[in-house]
């Protein structure tokens, strides 16, 4: 299974994942990001910040960026 790492992009700055995780593919990475973006957002709201902002670039071993997910996407609109 490949690993996937997922750097967090903070206003033009890249926070780089140097451990990664092992998923079966890049559907899982994906889940895996929108997992992870919730979590730092709920993290920052009871910090009194918005991070929504910010962007994980999921990445290959190889450093190839296969795929952006803004934190917003994270969110599910109230209706």
């Amino acid at each position: 299974m490949p690993t996937f790492f997922f750097d967090i992009i903070v206003r033009g700055q890249k926070i780089r994942d140097e451990e990664g995780t092992v998923l079966a593919n890049l559907t899982a990475a994906h889940h895996e990001a929108i997992k992870d973006a919730r979590t730092l957002m709920s993290n920052a709201v009871v910090e009194g910040w918005d991070v929504s902002r910010r962007i994980i670039e999921v990445r290959s071993e190889g450093g190839e960026v296969l795929m952006t997910v803004p934190f917003a996407e994270a969110l599910k609109l109230e209706e």
